[in-house]
C-alpha cells in the first residue's frame, strides 16, 4: 500500500484492513475464496467507506459514523439462548462460529465455514455491485453460519430460529438458506449481544423460496448499546410463493438494514412490514431494493418508525418494475412518530416502472403523537407518560399483530414493550 493511499483512510478504514492482514491466516477458504477476500478488501481499501456522494448511502455516511472498529472479543459463553417462542428450534451462532451441536428435524444443515473451505461458497461471495460496502466487509471477513435446505414438501409445526450470539469485537456470518417447493415455516433471524462491549457484526442472510412455499422471516435486532451492524438478505421469490417479511430494529448503535428482493415467478406475493425503534444518539438505515421481473405479482411495504432523543433513521425504499412485469401491484407507505425536537427520521420512497400495465404508489407522514387521543387518555386519569406509552405502542404493534401466531405476536409485543420502557 503507498503512502498516498494510506493517507487518505480514515481510522476505520485502516483498522479493518490491518484486522484482515492480522486474520487472513486463518479465515477459512480454498484458493478461490482467499482470492475473492483479497479482491473486496482491494475494493475497499480503493474505493473506502461509502460516503453521502454515494446515492445508496447518501443518508447514512459510513465513512463519518464508523469511527473504530473493536478487536478483542469477550466471551459469551457457549451455550444457546432461551428461544423468544417456547418450543422453537435453535440453531445457534455464537460469537461468529456456528454450534455443531445444533440441529432441526427435517432439515438439511452444515456449517458454512466447510463451504469456504471447499470452495462451493465461492460463487455468493460477492459484492452485489461497487456500493455493496456490506458485502464486501462481510465477504472480506465471514468465518461461519449455517447452509440449510428445507425439503419440497416440508411444513414446520414451530418457529426455527437462528441465533446470533456476540459478546462484543468482531462477528461475521452467513445463511444460505434455500426452501423447496411448497414449504411452510416460520423462521426467527435474531441478532444480539450479551455483554455491553462494542461489537462489529455483518450479516448476510441468501434466501431461495421455491414454488408455492409460504414462509414467514423475522428479522429481530437486538444489539448493544455501542454497537455497529451491518446487515443484509438477499431474496429470490418464485412462482406463486408467498413471503412475508417482518424487520424489528430495537438495538445497536449504528445499524444499516438491507433487503434485496427479487419478485422472479409469476403469482408471488411479498408483504414487508417494519418496526424502528430508534433512541439516545443511535443511527439506523433501513434500505430495500424490489424488484418486479415477471408478470402478475403483488407486494405491500409498511414500515412504522418511532424516534426519541437525537436518534436519527433512514428508510430508503426502492420498487422497480421490469418492462416484462405487467399487472404488478406494489404499494409502500412509511409512517414515523417524533418524540422529541431534536430527532429525525427521512424517507426516500422511489418507484421505477417500465411498465404501463401497472398498479403502484407510496405514500409517508411523520407525526408527533395524535394531541386529541392523548388528551382522551388524560381524562381518563392515565398519567400522561403512561397515556404516551400507550400509544405509541398501539402505533407499532399494530405491525406485529398481522403476524397469524398468538405466542410469536404475544413475545414481539414484549420486545417492544420493554423497550419502550427503557425509553419512552
Amino acid at each position: 500500500m503507498n503512502m498516498q493511499t494510506t493517507s487518505r483512510l480514515t481510522a476505520a478504514e485502516a483498522a479493518l484492513i490491518e484486522a484482515f492482514n492480522d486474520q487472513i491466516g486463518e479465515l477459512p477458504g480454498d484458493g478461490a475464496v482467499i482470492a475473492i477476500r483479497d479482491r473486496l478488501l482491494d475494493d475497499l481499501k480503493k474505493s473506502g467507506l461509502p460516503t453521502r456522494r454515494v446515492e445508496a448511502w447518501h443518508y447514512t455516511d459510513l465513512k463519518n459514523l464508523l469511527r473504530a472498529i473493536p478487536a478483542q472479543a469477550g466471551d459469551p459463553g457457549s451455550e444457546a439462548l432461551e428461544p423468544l417462542v417456547e418450543g422453537a428450534s435453535v440453531l445457534a451462532v455464537i460469537q461468529g462460529t456456528a454450534d455443531r451441536h445444533s440441529q432441526a428435524a427435517g432439515l438439511d444443515i452444515s456449517a458454512y465455514s466447510a463451504q469456504l473451505s471447499d470452495g462451493s461458497a465461492a460463487g455468493g461471495l460477492g459484492a452485489l455491485d461497487r456500493d455493496d460496502a456490506v458485502g464486501r466487509i462481510n465477504g472480506s471477513f465471514v468465518r461461519d453460519g449455517y447452509v440449510i435446505d428445507v425439503p419440497a414438501g416440508t411444513e414446520l409445526k414451530e418457529p426455527l430460529e437462528i441465533q446470533f450470539v456476540h459478546a462484543g469485537g468482531q462477528a461475521h456470518t452467513r445463511l444460505p438458506v434455500n426452501f423447496g417447493s411448497a414449504v411452510k415455516a416460520t423462521v426467527i433471524e435474531r441478532h444480539l449481544s450479551v455483554t455491553p462491549d462494542a461489537a462489529l457484526v455483518s450479516h448476510v442472510s441468501d434466501i431461495t423460496i421455491g414454488e408455492g412455499t409460504e414462509l414467514v422471516w423475522i428479522i429481530l435486532q437486538q444489539q448493544g448499546v455501542d454497537d455497529t451492524h451491518l446487515g443484509q438478505i438477499r431474496v429470490d421469490l418464485g412462482a406463486d410463493a408467498k413471503l412475508k417479511l417482518f424487520v424489528i430494529n430495537a438495538g445497536g448503535k449504528l445499524v444499516r438494514q438491507e433487503l434485496h428482493i427479487g419478485v422472479t415467478g409469476e403469482g408471488a406475493d411479498l408483504t414487508l412490514r417494519g418496526i424502528n425503534l430508534l433512541g439516545a444518539e443511535t443511527h439506523t438505515d433501513v434500505t430495500m431494493v424490489l424488484g418486479h421481473n415477471v408478470p402478475h405479482t403483488g407486494s405491500t411495504e409498511v414500515i412504522r418508525n418511532v424516534v426519541f432523543d437525537r436518534a436519527k433513521g433512514v428508510f430508503q425504499g426502492m420498487i422497480r418494475v421490469a418492462p416484462d412485469a405487467q399487472k404488478t401491484d406494489a404499494k409502500m407507505a412509511c409512517n414515523t412518530l417524533l418524540m422529541s425536537d431534536d430527532a429525525e427520521f427521512s424517507v426516500k420512497p422511489e418507484l421505477e416502472i417500465f411498465a404501463d400495465d401497472v398498479q403502484c404508489g407510496h405514500g409517508a407522514t411523520v407525526a408527533d403523537i395524535d394531541h386529541n387521543h392523548l388528551y382522551y387518555l388524560m381524562a381518563r386519569g392515565i398519567p400522561e407518560n403512561k397515556a404516551r406509552a400507550m400509544l405509541v405502542n398501539a402505533f407499532v404493534a399494530e405491525i406485529v399483530e398481522e403476524l397469524d401466531d398468538e405466542a410469536l405476536v404475544e413475545a414481539l409485543e414484549g420486545v417492544i414493550s420493554t423497550w419502550l420502557e427503557k425509553h419512552a
